[in-house]
């Protein structure tokens, strides 16, 4: 089964579900998973599955098929995750900067937690002291990533406990008898460099040696995948060997399990964005193509600058001209400016690719517009798995003053 969705397929499916509409391909996450086994074979690492980038119920439910694990990062992402059938034991929340009675809520469910302040540390020791184990989130001050915004371990990002706060750590774990089960770093996304990784785990040799009772060391995730043509990807065959060779060259080597939180990497390129071209609008700088959607619906162009490759699926063939490519809300939604794309006409359908993370996910209902809908395509066959929002939709949790 082909790990990519042909123009005629894309098609077919715009044409019974409509558009807007979310496509996500089963078989090229199950590709992107293999990818990750196949490259860790051998060594002793589980990966999480980062549900923030998608957390549809099927998908999450697919995911687990394969044999993931899932990493949250709130407490309604774990309650997802329990509801599409994880057991607790599977399931990873890491808090930032949240109320502590969250982190309780996380607690009283099972699952597996990091803490990333000293303050919710603190209160985690006094109220269960040794009796629940807990990871740390630490920040370990590198930066790195391909958008500041989605860089986390640099040394002004509010992620993790600073490492220059180790003393701290130390003092409150001592303090109320912590029952420290695992060390986590998280530097940031588009990570394509492995010796990134690297410096995190080697971060880590100096720290791990204080906790006796650790299992685990959590790197994060952040693996890059390609956007555009010639774009590389984070060589995870690499990081695998480098990974190998830190523990294998340390003077104390010591087993633990290697904990890893893929979310764009497993998720992105399964998914397509297809809109409808609405108008065409000629000016004396260029043509814009207006389509049937806004960043109220794909918001990473305009918050990221992110590139998306985009294709006119009803005109192959034509000759390619060049198109400033806007939605349709009433604030400016640039999603492409000057592009090269097969002739457009009113009424055809362009694709977004790599639309698979964090795409419906910061989907809203800006401008009152409606929520596009979603499909899955699992082996060969598209199935709707949710619905377009309806006008009711826009009211529902309002109430009538009296």
């Amino acid at each position: 089964m082909s790990e990519v969705l042909s123009h005629n397929q894309l098609a077919a499916i715009a044409d019974e579900f409509g558009t807007p509409l979310y496509v996500y391909h089963a078989e090229k996450i199950a590709a992107q998973y293999e990818k990750l086994k196949d490259a860790f074979a051998g060594q002793d690492v589980v990966f999480f599955y980062a549900s923030k980038a998608l957390t549809n119920i099927n998908v999450l439910r697919y995911i687990k098929s394969l044999g993931a694990n899932i990493d949250c990062s709130s407490v309604n992402e774990v309650k997802l995750a329990l509801h599409a059938g994880f057991a607790a034991g599977k399931i990873l929340y890491t808090s930032n900067g949240i109320a502590f009675d969250e982190i309780e809520e996380a607690k009283n469910l099972g699952v597996h937690i990091n803490i990333d302040s000293l303050s919710n540390l603190e209160k985690f020791g006094k109220k269960f002291g040794h009796s629940y184990p807990v990871g740390i989130r630490l920040r370990p001050n590198i930066l790195a990533g391909g958008n500041l915004k989605i860089s986390t371990g640099h040394d002004k990002s509010k992620f993790g406990i600073p490492v220059d706060q180790f003393e701290k750590i130390i003092d409150c774990v001592d303090k109320n008898n912590l029952f420290i089960q695992g060390l986590h770093i998280h530097t940031g996304s588009e990570i394509k460099d492995a010796d990134v990784f690297v410096k995190g785990i080697e971060k880590l040799f100096d720290i791990i040696p204080h906790f006796k009772e650790l299992e685990f060391i959590d790197l994060g995730g952040g693996f890059k995948v390609p956007y555009k043509e010639g774009d590389s990807e984070t060589d995870i065959h690499l990081l695998a060997e480098k990974v190998k060779e830190s523990f294998a060259n340390h003077p104390n080597p010591r087993h633990l399990q290697i904990w890893f939180e893929p979310g764009k990497f497993l998720v992105s390129e399964a998914g397509y964005f297809i809109t409808r071209v609405n108008v065409l609008k000629k000016t004396s700088s260029t043509v814009f193509a207006g389509v049937n959607s806004g960043f109220n619906h794909l918001i990473r162009p305009m918050f990221y600058n992110s590139y998306h490759r985009i294709e006119n699926i009803s005109n192959e063939t034509g000759p390619r001209k060049i198109y400033t490519v806007v939605g349709n809300i009433c604030e400016t939604d640039t999603f492409a400016e000057d592009r090269e794309i097969n002739e457009i006409k009113e009424g055809d359908y362009l694709v977004f690719y790599n639309a698979g993370a964090y795409g419906f996910e910061m989907s809203s209902n800006f401008n009152s517009r409606l929520k596009p809908a979603e499909v899955l395509v699992k082996n060969g066959t598209p199935v709707l798995i949710r619905r377009r929002d309806v006008f009711e939709d826009l009211l529902r949790n309002q109430l009538e003053a009296q």
